[in-house]
C-alpha cells in the first residue's frame, strides 16, 4: 500500500511546525513516487505583502537549473549533432577565454561535470535581450584558467552558461525558447516562468536575507540574479509539483508521463554515471555526472542538485532505484534545517535510504598546523585569508567582491579540524557549517587551492 497518504499528513503538519522552528517564512514542498506526487506549502512568499504560499506557488530553483540545461544538450546528443568529447570550439568557434590553449582543448563534457578548470563565478549583466547569453560568452575572453581541464572538480557557473549558448547555436533558437518547446511542453508543464514577466502570473515567491546571524529574514530588495546567467540557474522559477515531474521524466529513464519521449533512455542514465571524485565538501555531494550531484547513501545511490538565488534556496533529490524523487523550494530563514529533516524524513520512509547528516564541527576537535593552510585566495567574487594565531586557531576571513559585495558582509570565522586536509567552520554560515577542502600542491608543500566546491586558488604566501 502507498505510503503517499501517511507522508502527506506528516507534511501538513509538520511543514509548518519547521518553517517557525527555523524562521524559514515560506517553503513548498512535493514528492514523486509509484507515478503518483503530492504537495504541501506553509507560510508565506513574501513578508512585505503576506501572500500565504500555496502548492501552486512558484520558488527559484536556482542551480537546479543546470540538469535542465544539461537535459537540452543531451537532447542534441540524440539527435546526433552534438559529441560531448569534442571540444566546445568545434561548435563555438567564438569561445574564448584568458588560456587560449585551454579555451581550444575544453570539451562538451567537461562543461556539463564541472571540470572545465575556469573561473566559474562570472555575473555580467549582458541585458535582457534574446542575445545576453551570446553577449555574455563574448565578455569570458580574460577569465583566468584555475588549473588543466579536465584536473579536477570546481563548480561552474560560467561553463553552463556556454553550454546554454552551444544550445541556442545548435538549435537555431533562444534559451528559452528550447526550454518551453523541448522540456515545459513535453512534460505538460503548467507552472514554470523564466521571467519576471512570466512568474508574475502566478503567486511567487520573493527571497528574504538575514542581516546578521539570530536576526530575522527580511524581504530581498531584488527577485533575481543576472538574466545572462540563465542556463546556471538565475531565472527559472517553478512550483515543486513540476520540478519532480521532470525528475520523474529522468526516473523513467527520458519518458514523460504520458509516453513521449524527451530523452533517450541511454543519455537519462549517461547523466548519472559517476564521472569526477569529489573532496569532502558536505551537501556538494561525493561525485558528479552529467549535471547531477551524486550521493553515496546507505541503501542506494541518490542523485540531486541543490539551488541558491537571492534569499531563496532549492532542494531536489532523486533515487532512481526507488522511482523516488523529493523537491523543497524555500525563501529564506534557515532551510538547511528543513531540508535535513523534512527530505530525510520522506526519502527514509519511501526508500529505506539514510541521507548523509550535514557535518558539524567536533568541539573536541585538535588544533592542527595550518602551515600549509595559511595564505590568500581568490576568485571574482572573494577573497579569502586564512591565517593561525598565537593560540594555534584558524581563521579564514573572506570579503565578498562583485555582485555578491552587495549582497554579504565580511566575515571572519574560526576553522577546526574536520578529516585530513579539510577544516570546518566552528560557526554556522547561513545555516551551514561549510567544510573548507585544501587541495593541492603549489611547489612548497602548500595547498594551491581552498575547495568549498569552487577551488580558489592561492595568490599568497
Amino acid at each position: 500500500m502507498s505510503k503517499l497518504p501517511e507522508l502527506s499528513a506528516w507534511l501538513e503538519h509538520r511543514l509548518p511546525a519547521l518553517l517557525a522552528e527555523h524562521h524559514v517564512p515560506g517553503a513548498a514542498v512535493a514528492v514523486y513516487a509509484g507515478g503518483e506526487i503530492i504537495d504541501h506549502a506553509a507560510g508565506v512568499l513574501n513578508k512585505a505583502t503576506g501572500v500565504e504560499a500555496d502548492a501552486d506557488s512558484l520558488f527559484q530553483i536556482g542551480s537546479i537549473t543546470k540538469v535542465w540545461t544539461t537535459t537540452l544538450a543531451m537532447q542534441l546528443v540524440d539527435d546526433g549533432v552534438l559529441d560531448l568529447d569534442q571540444p566546445v570550439r568545434a561548435y563555438l568557434p567564438e569561445f574564448v577565454l584568458g588560456d587560449a590553449e585551454a579555451a581550444a582543448r575544453i570539451t562538451v563534457r567537461q562543461l556539463m561535470c564541472h571540470t572545465a578548470g575556469f573561473e566559474g563565478d562570472i555575473f555580467t549583466d549582458t541585458g535582457r535581450g534574446e542575445d545576453r547569453i551570446e553577449k555574455y560568452v563574448a565578455t569570458l575572453g580574460d577569465v583566468p584558467q584555475l588549473f588543466a581541464p579536465g584536473e579536477m572538480f570546481s563548480y561552474n557557473n560560467a561553463a553552463f552558461c556556454v553550454l546554454g549558448r552551444l544550445v541556442e547555436v545548435l538549435r537555431g533558437k533562444t534559451y528559452d525558447e528550447c526550454l518551453q518547446d523541448h522540456l515545459f511542453t513535453p512534460l505538460g508543464l503548467t507552472h514554470a516562468a523564466q521571467s519576471p514577466y512570466e512568474a508574475i502570473r502566478f503567486r511567487a515567491a520573493l527571497g528574504h536575507l538575514t542581516a546578521e546571524p539570530g536576526a530575522d529574514p527580511e524581504p530581498a530588495g531584488v527577485w533575481a540574479l543576472t538574466p545572462s546567467n540563465a542556463p546556471a540557474g538565475s531565472m527559472l522559477a517553478m512550483r515543486p509539483r513540476d520540478l519532480v515531474t521532470f525528475a520523474a521524466m529522468h526516473l523513467r529513464d527520458g519518458e514523460a508521463a504520458d509516453g513521449t519521449r524527451v530523452l533517450s533512455a541511454a543519455s537519462a542514465r549517461a547523466m548519472r554515471e559517476r564521472l569526477v571524485e569529489l573532496p569532502d565538501l558536505g551537501l556538494f555531494g561525493d561525485a558528479w555526472g552529467l549535471g547531477w550531484s551524486l550521493f553515496d547513501a546507505p541503501g542506494g545511490l541518490v542523485v540531486g542538485h541543490d539551488g541558491g538565488t537571492i534569499g531563496q534556496s532549492a532542494f531536489l533529490r532523486v533515487a532512481p532505484e526507488h522511482g523516488v524523487a523529493v523537491a523543497l523550494l524555500t525563501n529564506g530563514g534557515d532551510p538547511i534545517a528543513v531540508y535535513t529533516e523534512l527530505v530525510g524524513h520522506l526519502l527514509r520512509e519511501l526508500t529505506g535510504i539514510e541521507l548523509r547528516v550535514p557535518p558539524v564541527p567536533d568541539p573536541a576537535a585538535p588544533r592542527v598546523d595550518a602551515s600549509r593552510y595559511v595564505g590568500e585566495y581568490s576568485s571574482s567574487v572573494a577573497d579569502i585569508v586564512v591565517s593561525q594565531d598565537d593560540d594555534g586557531r584558524v581563521w579564514v576571513e573572506r570579503v565578498p567582491k562583485g555582485i555578491f559585495a552587495e549582497l554579504a558582509k565580511p566575515e571572519k570565522t574560526e576553522l577546526v579540524a574536520m578529516n585530513g586536509d579539510t577544516l570546518i567552520l566552528a560557526e554556522p554560515m547561513q545555516g551551514m557549517y561549510i567544510p573548507h577542502a585544501f587541495v593541492g600542491d603549489d611547489g612548497t608543500g602548500r595547498a594551491l587551492y581552498l575547495h568549498t566546491g569552487r577551488a580558489d586558488r592561492r595568490v599568497t604566501a
